[in-house]
């Protein structure tokens, strides 16, 4: 049984919904049949790798908020996360591309520690306010989950997972994702958005007693295909 999560680094609802995922999964019958397979997207490709400045500032300028609305939504973010476990800290976040963080993610699925990658990205973006766009960050990163960090310099510094991440994009589009976090659960049921550990566990109920080989239909938690 194979879920696939779409997810950007720096969506703060995506480390939420990982981490509910993740309850939901613990409580699952047959959690060891589960393969997690994460993919890439990103809400804002058009980010520089050296930052905009601070989240509360680049929201209010991308959604059309002032600063105090937007700093008020961070707010209850901040403590949505709380509520799942996870420390917010959007004063230090440093807004920057997510491109070469998900070639990082690609690097460290094909040793394994692609769920180690995400969980040490999500960390460093959220809580530790690092720059997941700079190089020296993503090494020591890597390094710190059982990479070899020249390996990861040398592997961002050329093109390598580039095709592999635009490739996610495109998925996510065709499979009818309209943001993330996206769930699909052997490309038949879909979750979209940090939903409650219920409907994760839910989902991953029903799908695996509704297993039907060679299907891939994508549909909702409702059953709507």
């Amino acid at each position: 049984m194979q879920v696939e999560i779409w997810s950007d680094v720096m969506c703060p609802f995506c480390y939420i919904g990982k981490r509910r995922f993740e309850h939901a999964l613990a409580q699952f019958e047959h959690k060891e049949d589960v393969t997690v397979v994460w993919k890439s997207f990103q809400l804002d490709p058009t980010l520089p790798a050296s930052g905009t400045g601070g989240i509360h500032e680049y929201l209010a300028e991308r959604k059309g908020f002032t600063l105090d609305h937007a700093k008020q939504m961070n707010d209850q973010v901040t403590a949505m996360a709380a509520d799942a476990g996870l420390q917010y800290n959007f004063d230090k976040a440093v807004v920057a591309n997510s491109f070469d963080a998900h070639r990082f993610s690609h690097l460290a699925a094909q040793h394994g520690l692609g769920d180690a990658a995400e969980e040490s990205l999500f960390k460093a973006y959220f809580t530790e306010g690092k720059n997941i766009a700079d190089h020296e960050v993503l090494a020591q990163l890597g390094a710190n989950i059982g990479l070899d960090a020249a390996a990861v310099k040398t592997t961002l510094a050329g093109n390598a997972f580039a095709d592999a991440v635009r490739t996610d994009v495109e998925e996510a589009a065709a499979l009818g994702a309209r943001g993330v976090p996206f769930f699909v659960i052997d490309r038949k049921y879909a979750v979209s958005g940090a939903q409650p550990e219920a409907t994760f566990l839910s989902a991953l109920q029903r799908s695996f007693s509704e297993q039907e080989p060679g299907s891939s239909n994508t549909c909702d938690i409702d059953g709507n295909c």
